[in-house]
């Protein structure tokens, strides 16, 4: 018996025999929102990282409506010359990845959908780009549903997917649940979770790397965005940016009414710098700033000229149009929500209307220094007023002048003050 449990201890701490393979490791990622530069941004180092530290996989854990072209096309390119196999995995239930989130998917080496998910509608959206009043040019939005069908259906043909349907999603705008979309050939397969998806995804061969996947049971480990994108994350959110043009005019208004109050012109001048770094991130069109900047300058001149609120009006015009024509992009999913541009003309139009109140109630304002506070005063006349004279008014004796004759001790109101003289009216 002591015999065979030294043997059994021996066994038990030998080494592992020589060329066994190491536990396989993997790096998770988590995105959800808009693809942007930033999203690129995160996805490319992430890659980087994984491939760099010899991780057997990498998982894209994705939920996204869309986005813009370049930053898609920069994450597809990733994909497709990744040296580590790339699990693009649209997750929780409830998510999906359409528009420009169908390319990420299927230019993954495996592409998983979590239950309740969906993938489709990725017909390029071209309002915006050359039409007329803001429709869509049919000859620019076929060119670029044309260029889109092709590049996806070349990236399924590549991950040997449904080359078919990838043509649909992008001519027909088709969307098609997880289940159906396994079923088709358009993802691999449905799992519930991040670790089912790493037992089906083991042992697979995929196209351009020898090796199969080593997945089932691998060690997880999570990269997540620093402060620093994340920041520019929030930034890049479309409404997010429009809620900063709208802070910034709104404190230039009020500074430039009241100069020296310092914050609101400090507020926002920050606020529009950033609103326009998040326009250049955005890739927004240059007519929808142009057109939001003349709405901004119609507001202020509201305030200084006496348009009957036509400046105003035609303020609110230009921000609206701005607006719609702003962040309309090819692959779509951006937009400013109708929510933020009826707060942003309503906030807008509030501070206009209150510095116009401001400025007419300065106006009607008495006058308080000055020789017109004499405009209204009482006095009495020191002579005959036939019609000039003098007459005694605040303690002071003034020379007078009166369109009606007037006797001495008579009292008289002042009507106006023109240089060293009064001109005065009895008093009824």
């Amino acid at each position: 018996m002591g015999l065979a449990a030294a043997l059994l201890s021996a066994a038990l701490a030998a080494p592992a025999p020589a060329g066994s393979a190491p536990a396989p490791k993997v790096l998770a990622a988590s995105f959800s929102g808009v693809i942007s530069p930033v999203a690129a941004e995160f996805f490319v180092q992430s890659l980087r990282r994984a491939e760099e530290g010899g991780y057997d996989a990498f998982v894209f854990e994705l939920d996204t409506p869309g986005g813009l072209d370049p930053s898609m096309r920069e994450m597809v390119k990733a994909e497709l010359s990744s040296r580590v196999p790339v699990v693009v995995y649209v997750q929780p239930t409830g998510a999906r990845a359409a528009s420009a989130g169908v390319f990420i998917a299927m230019a993954a080496h495996v592409a998983a959908m979590a239950p309740g998910t969906n993938i489709g509608a990725a017909h390029p959206v071209t309002i915006g780009m050359g039409g007329d009043k803001g429709k869509e040019d049919p000859v620019m939005g076929e060119k670029l549903a044309n260029d889109a069908a092709a590049y996806l259906k070349s990236i399924a043909q590549t991950r040997g997917r449904n080359a078919d349907w990838a043509f649909e999603a992008v001519a027909k705008s088709t969307s098609i649940p997880a289940s159906e979309a396994a079923a088709r050939g358009v993802v691999d397969f449905v799992a519930a979770d991040l670790a089912e998806v790493l037992r089906r995804a083991d042992g697979r061969r995929v196209h351009g790397l020898e090796a199969p996947l080593r997945t089932a049971g691998a060690s997880v480990e999570r990269v997540t965005m620093s402060r620093r994108p994340r920041w520019l994350a929030v930034l890049s959110d479309p409404n997010v940016a429009m809620v900063l043009m709208s802070l910034g005019a709104g404190g230039l208004m009020i500074e430039l009414y009241n100069p020296g109050l310092i914050l609101p012109g400090i507020v926002g001048l920050v606020s529009l710098l950033l609103a326009f770094y998040s326009f250049q991130t955005l890739s927004a069109s240059y007519a929808g700033v142009l057109l939001l900047m003349a709405g901004m300058l119609f507001f202020l001149l509201e305030i200084k000229v006496t348009s009957y609120g036509l400046l105003a009006l035609g303020g609110t015009a230009a921000t609206v149009l701005g607006m719609l024509m702003l962040f309309q992009q090819p692959l779509g999913g951006l937009g400013v929500a109708w929510e933020v541009i009826a707060g942003t003309v309503a906030g807008l139009l509030g501070v206009t209307g209150l510095c116009a109140f401001l400025v007419y109630g300065a106006f009607r304002r008495k006058v308080a220094t000055g020789a017109g506070t004499m405009v209204g005063m009482t006095g009495r006349a020191l002579s005959d007023l036939s019609p000039e004279g003098k007459v005694a008014v605040g303690g002071e004796v003034w020379d007078a002048v009166c369109d009606a004759p007037v006797r001495i001790e008579a009292e008289v109101v002042v009507t106006a003050v023109e240089g060293m003289r009064l001109k005065v009216r009895p008093r009824a």
